[in-house]
């Protein structure tokens, strides 16, 4: 495992680069600073490294992180309507955007607070453990919760991501990692020619604004299903009414029968069609958001990359989004005293050539 400087904070904190290693050639570099994925070396099929993950060109972007580019979202991902919720007969308020939704637990979410951080080297795996407390009231959750995220890099090629809550009163634990991902490296263009495989029958339905209706929609027969492979540009035109309200893939696709799981089981498989890198994806959460990076034209990419439309794809392992307004979900409520813990790996292979 390598350390070094990643930058300095406005208070004169000193933020650290933490670089896991395996003996096949893959490398992850994660920093303290939010707890964020900042590149993932790879090798492709012809063993060239590949950054397969979207990234800024500056320390200075990663204290801001617009794009949520790599990083951990907590303590809630994804939407909750109208930014309020009720548990125990309290109802408590986060901040709103111009929709009226919470997104992502902004704006003062811990992707850009210096997390404290452990290492451990073993054999056959290389961790990182970025640990902190969220105080009672933080960004408008109750109470006070002890909260890790966990980085394992093994030798067989996966990037393991665990996630660990502990809080003193009933509150919401729906941690997400937000990576998005190019299989083909992150400067290789759009993602629509990479071949996906989603183990999902159903999505949540939603309105415009992509808040769940409280329905499930049946893929058959729609752009959304993914069950056996196909590319992700084959059906993101198609007139769809869910994908003009995510304007492309936006959505929640309801995983391993919609329940939480007790272990990580394979969801999706993601295939560079150039790079011949693949990517599977395990999870023990019940849901799992495919964002297609619609719309992104970002100039200020890593090592001066222009990121453009649908230049990666995320798969954000979740409870399903606004899930605290849903009784017939799973629910991202956590109990008092009650430790909670969830996996998602992304594990590597290379296609033969």
């Amino acid at each position: 495992m390598e350390k070094r400087v990643f930058g300095t904070l406005e208070n004169g904190e000193e933020i650290t680069l933490y670089v896991l290693k395996n003996h096949n050639g893959m490398e992850a570099a994660v920093t303290d600073l939010g707890a964020v994925l900042v590149t993932l070396m790879v090798p492709d099929k012809d063993g060239v490294k590949r950054n397969v993950v979207l990234g800024y060109d500056s320390f200075e972007l990663y204290t801001k992180n617009p794009s949520y580019f790599g990083a951990t979202i907590g303590r809630s991902g994804n939407r909750i309507d109208r930014g309020e919720f009720e548990i125990g007969g309290k109802t408590y308020h986060l901040a709103v955007g111009p929709d009226n939704v919470n997104l992502h637990s902004a704006p003062n979410g811990y992707l850009t607070r210096k997390w404290n951080a452990e290492t451990e080297i073993g054999d056959d795996a290389e961790c990182v453990t970025f640990f902190m407390t969220s105080p009672d009231g933080d960004q408008g959750y109750p109470g006070n919760m002890d909260i890790e995220v966990e980085y394992t890099l093994t030798e067989e090629n996966e990037l393991m991501i665990r996630y660990y809550g502990l809080s003193d009163q009933d509150t919401i634990f729906n941690m997400t990692n937000h990576s998005y991902f190019n299989l083909n490296g992150d400067a290789s263009g759009d993602v629509l020619g990479h071949i996906v495989t989603i183990h999902s029958d159903a999505i949540t339905k939603t309105d415009d604004r992509l808040i769940p209706t409280g329905e499930l929609m049946d893929v058959t027969g729609t752009p959304f299903d993914f069950r056996t492979p196909k590319t992700i540009g084959r059906d993101i035109g198609a007139d769809d009414e869910a994908l003009h309200f995510g304007h492309g893939y936006d959505h929640n696709f309801v995983v391993n029968g919609g329940t939480a799981q007790e272990d990580a089981e394979l969801v999706a498989v993601c295939e560079g069609e150039k790079s011949g890198i693949i990517m599977e994806v395990y999870t023990d959460l019940p849901g799992m958001q495919v964002y297609t990076s619609n719309g992104m034209d970002f100039p200020r990419g890593t090592n001066g990359a222009h990121y453009g439309n649908h230049q990666a794809v995320c798969f954000e392992t979740q409870y399903a989004p606004d899930a605290v307004h849903h009784p017939e979900f799973a629910s991202p409520v956590i109990r008092a005293n009650e430790e909670r813990t969830s996996l998602t790996v992304y594990r590597f292979l290379t296609k033969e050539n």
